[in-house]
């Protein structure tokens, strides 16, 4: 066979095992057994070896993964990924009905035509097809800029690697997820082969999709539902509905159980059986997504900053589950606080297995009655952090020991106190071991200075073979002394030692945040670093000068010049400076019309933005965002409800802005929120 024939009979071959594919895996309507499917793939196979000339990007034998990257390349969305608004309740529902009436000035009895979607647990992906080639694919990121996991997407069989629409551009979005039958394989071979198990399907799956090893994603089954569009070349459809029925004509497996709706009670009453309903599935939902349906309505909503106004998410309530709790230890984090944690047989709630759950303080054991050896009720907040939800009493059997927090520090033995009025308990000794690992910890975070390789497991061998008393340390670290260590050998030693080098020259907000300064969170490190510029300005102001800075207050500026004035700090920073870590000088945003310079309080339910989406818009403007009212407020922008806040601004004789008013504004400087 020369390559011509080649050529044309790998074609043939490519097009029957993609149809095959589809029946198999998104059909579930297999049309040939597994021996001639494999007799199709292994005549592909040994075509593309011998004229490796003819091997195309969408062919089958792509799907098993390529050689291990050194790291993912961004990947800039030409349409961002917006993010949904939250309903916890049906009110909150029939409330978003009435938004959408009221901006689209639609009669309060008119139906509006809603597609209600499950909302997978899972890990939002961007699929750009050229000419109905899969040419790159995403993760979300921030929204604007996710990271390049076209590799690990491949291998996804779910997934065309060739759709029947020849456009220039083609860009798909859905989620990745992996159902419960794959997520207990992968961890039973985890376990067996002595490695951390995942915590859920949805770790699993953003693991799976962000190793720099496709040939490990390749191996496991991820699967995937199409359910939205991004940039696309002449082609629009009319409506969800619509868009849903041609994903699924181009051969993407979409989920089955959407439903068009003619109005919100028929979307209450489908959330109320999806909420009972969710268990029976093969895989995690976490609530159902409400969308407009048609095209037009959609675009005369809008979207606000990073959210459509024509789309909302319906969280589900918290699962829960019965225990009992075994012991109570407290534990000890960065700034010292000491917090008990109830160590719990373990249960399975929502997917995921659960043996901790914090009690926060003494006071809040106190008030729900938590003893040793009770019987209890817990949940997943938000179906993430557990929580102990209420005792059973009429369990117990007069075995239950009540519980008191230590007078002294569990770790370094530093007598415990307790600052003010503060319900938490704290260790005191800046030196205390366990506050120099959550220190170390939180330095090299992705929010702090974003040190790759470093780990709990790293950060406990550092400190345990003293290598590291503080993050200063880390810049002296050698790759002899890291390789050294256990589970680390000479290439991951020079990848850490590579990491932290590269931090040096991180933003000055992101080293204040990183230096864990209590109080300072990310936004008030932003906040000084605009304000002050460098790190000597910040060091060398005085109190008043820190808590002058809009949005700080005295509370912060206290705990900032506390934490400057230490002995200990300017050890660290001294090292810090031989290391050669330097800051950029922060620069503020340019000051755009009437938001430079000036100090917004945004109070009240606000209904056509959230508040972190204003405060956001503020700040890139040139403008403050602050908690509360004082004659340096500029603005005081009101939502529904709006209390203390109000009074106070009536009071000082600060400026009230409505909703449309601040939107105005924005809209006056081209702000996406207009």
């Amino acid at each position: 066979m020369d390559r011509a024939a080649a050529s044309e009979r790998a074609a043939v071959l490519r097009d029957e095992i993609q149809h095959h594919n589809y029946l198999y895996y998104v059909q579930d309507a297999p049309a040939v057994s597994d021996a001639e499917y494999d007799a199709l793939m292994r005549e592909l196979v040994a075509l593309e070896a011998s004229f490796p000339e003819i091997v195309s990007a969408d062919s089958p034998t792509q799907r098993v993964g390529a050689a291990p990257l050194s790291a993912f390349v961004p990947h800039l969305h030409q349409v961002p990924m917006l993010s949904l608004g939250n309903a916890f309740s049906e009110e909150d529902l029939r409330a978003f009905d009435a938004r959408v009436r009221r901006l689209l000035k639609d009669d309060l009895s008119a139906p509006i035509d809603y597609v209600a979607e499950l909302k997978i647990d899972g890990l939002a992906v961007s699929l750009t097809y050229e000419r109905g080639v899969l040419v790159t694919a995403s993760t979300r990121g921030d929204g604007v800029t996710g990271e390049d996991v076209t590799a690990n997407i491949r291998t996804i069989r779910t997934i065309p690697l060739r759709i029947p629409e020849d456009r220039p551009l083609i860009e798909v979005r859905g989620e990745v997820f992996l159902d419960h039958r794959e997520f207990r394989r992968i961890n039973t071979e985890r376990e067996a082969a002595g490695q951390p198990t995942f915590a859920n399907p949805r770790n699993a799956a953003a693991g799976s999709i962000r190793q720099l090893d496709s040939r490990i994603t390749a191996t496991r089954s991820l699967d995937f539902f199409a359910y939205a569009l991004g940039e696309s070349s002449g082609f629009t459809p009319d409506s969800q509905a619509a868009l849903l029925e041609t994903l699924a004509h181009w051969r993407f497996q979409t989920n089955p159980h959407w439903k068009r709706l003619g109005d919100i009670d028929s979307v209450i009453e489908t959330i109320r059986e999806w909420s009972v309903r969710r268990e029976s599935l093969s895989y995690d939902i976490d609530g159902m997504v409400v969308k407009v349906n048609t095209l037009d309505r959609q675009q005369q909503l809008g979207a606000v900053s990073r959210s459509p106004r024509w789309a909302i998410a319906y969280k589900f309530a918290p699962t829960q589950g019965q225990t009992r709790i075994l012991e109570i230890v407290a534990q000890v984090g960065r700034t010292g606080a000491i917090t008990p944690v109830a160590i719990m047989e373990p249960v399975e709630v929502a997917g995921v297995r659960v043996s901790h759950a914090t009690l926060h303080n003494q006071d809040e054991i106190d008030r729900k009655g938590v003893r040793v050896g009770d019987a209890v009720i817990i949940q997943r907040a938000g179906d993430v952090i557990p929580e102990v939800v209420r005792v059973l009493t009429e369990l117990r059997t007069g075995q239950e020991t009540p519980y008191r927090m230590p007078a002294a520090c569990p770790v370094c033995g530093t007598p415990a106190v307790k600052p003010g009025d503060e319900a938490v308990l704290r260790c005191p000794n800046d030196l205390c071991p366990a506050r120099v690992k959550e220190r170390l910890r939180h330095f090299c975070s992705r929010g702090a200075m974003d040190i790759e390789g470093i780990g709990p497991a790293l950060v406990e061998q550092l400190i345990e073979q003293d290598l590291v008393r503080d993050p200063g340390d880390l810049y002296s670290l050698i790759p002899d002394q890291i390789a050294a260590l256990e589970r680390m050998g000479d290439k991951s030693a020079v990848n850490v030692v590579s990491a932290i080098k590269s931090s040096k020259n991180r933003p000055l907000s992101r080293l204040l945040f990183g230096l864990g300064i209590r109080h300072v969170g990310e936004h008030v490190a932003l906040l000084l670093a605009r304000h002050f510029r460098t790190l000597e300005g910040i060091v060398h102001a005085t109190e008043d000068e820190i808590g002058a800075v809009p949005g700080v207050g005295m509370v912060i500026a206290r705990s900032v010049a506390t934490f400057f004035e230490m002995s200990e700090t300017r050890d660290l920073l001294e090292k810090l400076d031989r290391a050669e870590v330097s800051t950029p000088t922060e620069t503020a945003p340019v000051p755009l019309g009437e938001f430079g310079g000036k100090v917004f309080v945004f109070t009240g339910s606000l209904q056509k933005f959230s508040r972190e989406q204003a405060q956001t818009s503020v700040q890139e403007l040139g403008g403050t965002a602050s908690s509360s009212v004082s004659k340096n407020t500029s603005y005081v922008v009101a939502g529904e409800k709006a209390g203390s806040k109000l009074a106070k601004a009536a009071q000082l004789g600060v400026t009230v802005l409505s909703e449309d008013q601040f939107l105005a504004m924005l809209a006056n400087v081209g702000n996406p929120l207009s």
